[in-house]
Parts: structure tokens; sequence; C-alpha cells
């Protein structure tokens, strides 16, 4: 079996990250709704820090990084065609994914 990103492993990765984001994205809407937006960076804080919140909130950049990464690999695919600039452009896309993930990941690994 290949470790590639294609065909039905593509897909399914970019419908279950989709179905996450979008749950995600509705659970904060709801929340805020009724709890109110948090006012200040220690109220923002002391949000992040519960660990429920914190993983939520890491799976939900984990979904969206690789939804981005699926989406834009293919349309490079499409659209790029010479190999040079193919994988040129898959490469800068992949560090630059990989850079904002790890980023991420140290803010919300800061918190505690």
């Amino acid at each position: 079996m290949s470790i590639q990103l294609s065909g039905l492993r593509a897909w399914t990765i970019q419908r279950i990250s989709a179905i996450y984001i979008a749950l995600f994205t509705l659970a904060l809407m709801v929340a805020v709704l009724f709890t109110g937006m948090p006012e200040n960076h220690l109220a923002w804080r002391a949000l992040l820090s519960s660990p429920f919140i914190n993983l939520s909130v890491m799976a939900f950049f984990l979904a969206l990084l690789l939804h981005a990464w699926v989406g834009a690999r293919d349309v490079i695919i499409d659209y790029v065609h010479p190999l040079g600039a193919r994988l040129t452009v898959l490469a800068l896309a992949a560090v630059f994914l990989i850079v904002c993930g790890l980023w991420s990941a140290r803010v919300l690994l800061n918190l505690f």
C-alpha cells in the first residue's frame, strides 16, 4: 500500500476535516452566543488553558492544516504542469503549512 495522499484517502481526509472544522466553528459560535466573547488576553488564556478546549483547538488546527494541504496539493497538481515547478510549489506549500502548524502548537502549548 502506498503512503501517498491520493484517491479515496485524500477524499476521506478532506471530508472528515471539513466536518470537524464545521462542527468546531458551530460549537464556537454557540459558546460565544451564550457566554460571550472573552474580553482580554487573560480571559482567552484562562479559556484555552482548559485541557479539553486546548485539545479541541489543536485538533481544529490539525484538521485545518490537513484540509488545506489536500486542497492545495490537488490545485497545484492540476494547474502546475512542469515537474520542477510543481515540486517546488508543493515543497513551499508543505513548508508553509508545517511552519503554521508548529507555530499554532507552540502558542497552544505555552498556555500550560
